[in-house]
C-alpha cells in the first residue's frame, strides 16, 4: 500500500510539473507573438495593465525588482524570437538591463540626489513614474512614437538648444535609426559640457565590427541577422569607438561583472552587458 502510495503521489507530481511547464511554454510563445505582432505604442498603452493581474499570481521570494521592490517566484519570460526566462517584471515592466541600470545609477552615480535637468529618449515604461516623482529631476521624455512622450522628435534633430541638458538617456535607439552616429552627436550637442548620457543598444560580444548593410531589407532577413525585424545594425564590440565619433568621452563599464553572483541572481540581470557612460568634456 505505502508503494502505490508513493507511486501515485510521484505520478501527480510529474503530471504538476507537466502542467506547470506546458504553461510556460505557452506563456513564451504568447509572449513572442505579442511583441512580434502588435505596435510598440500600443503595447505601452495597454500592457501594463494586464500584467498588474498576471503580478498577483507571481509573488514568491526568488527574485526581486529593484525598480517597483517587489518579489517573485520569477519574472515572466521575454522576447522575439527566442524569449529569455526569467527576463520581464510584471509590475514595472523592467527587464534585465532596464534593472541594471537602476542599480548602476544608484552605486555609481549622483543621478539620485544632484539636481540635474534630464532628457529620456525613448522613455521606458519602468522609469518613467519613478523619474518624474524625484524632486531633484526635471524631466523630459521624447520619441518619435511613444504616446508616453512629452515630446514629439527625430533624435536625428533634437529640436532643443545646445547645452540644454545635465543627463540623457538613450536606450535601444542606435540600432533603429538611419545614421546612428548623427544621432548621438545630436545627443553630444544638447548635453551642458560636463554632463553625461547613458546610450545602450543591443551588442553581439562575439562580433568585433558592428554589421550593416543596407541592402538587408527584408523584414525576415533582417530579424534573422540583425535579432529584430526593424533593426538596420548589430553593433559589436566597436560601439564605444562610435560612441567616441559622436564627441564623447566613453567609459566602458563592466559593472555588473564586478557584483556578487546571489546579487546578480536576485535582480536577475544580463551577466555580460557593458554600461556606456558618455560624458561630454
Amino acid at each position: 500500500m505505502q508503494t502505490t502510495a508513493c507511486s501515485f503521489q510521484w505520478q501527480a507530481m510529474l503530471l504538476i510539473l507537466s502542467s506547470i511547464f506546458a504553461q510556460i511554454a505557452r506563456m513564451k510563445r504568447f509572449i513572442s507573438f505579442v511583441i512580434r505582432k502588435v505596435p510598440r505604442k500600443y503595447l505601452q498603452l495597454f500592457s501594463h495593465h494586464l500584467l498588474k493581474v498576471v503580478s498577483i499570481f507571481m509573488r514568491g521570494n526568488n527574485v526581486t525588482c529593484p525598480i517597483c521592490e517587489i518579489s517573485y517566484r520569477k519574472f515572466l519570460p521575454y522576447g522575439r524570437l527566442n524569449p529569455r526566462e526569467n527576463a520581464l517584471c510584471p509590475d514595472s515592466l523592467s527587464l534585465e538591463r532596464h534593472r541594471l541600470m537602476w542599480l548602476y545609477l544608484k552605486e555609481r552615480t549622483s543621478f539620485f540626489t544632484a539636481p540635474n535637468k534630464l532628457l529620456h529618449i525613448a522613455p521606458e515604461l519602468c522609469f518613467i513614474d519613478k523619474f518624474k516623482a524625484m524632486p531633484n529631476i526635471d524631466y523630459t521624455t521624447a520619441d518619435l512614437e511613444s504616446p508616453l512622450a512629452d515630446v514629439k522628435m527625430d533624435v536625428h534633430d533634437i529640436p532643443f538648444e545646445d547645452n540644454t541638458f545635465d543627463v540623457v538617456f538613450c536606450n535601444h535607439v542606435m540600432e533603429h535609426v538611419d545614421d546612428d552616429i548623427k544621432a548621438m552627436s545630436e545627443i553630444h550637442r544638447v548635453l551642458k559640457p560636463g554632463g553625461w548620457a547613458i546610450i545602450q543598444s543591443p551588442q553581439d560580444y562575439s562580433r568585433e565590427e558592428t554589421l550593416e548593410d543596407p541592402t538587408i531589407t527584408d523584414p525576415k532577413e533582417r530579424e534573422r541577422v540583425y535579432w529584430q525585424n526593424d533593426h538596420v545594425r548589430l553593433f559589436g564590440l566597436d560601439y564605444g569607438k562610435r560612441l567616441e565619433k559622436a564627441g564623447f568621452k566613453v567609459t566602458e563599464d563592466r559593472f555588473v561583472m564586478e557584483l556578487p553572483a546571489e546579487t546578480v541572481k536576485k535582480y536577475a540581470l544580463p551577466a555580460n552587458e557593458i554600461i556606456y557612460f558618455c560624458e561630454k568634456g
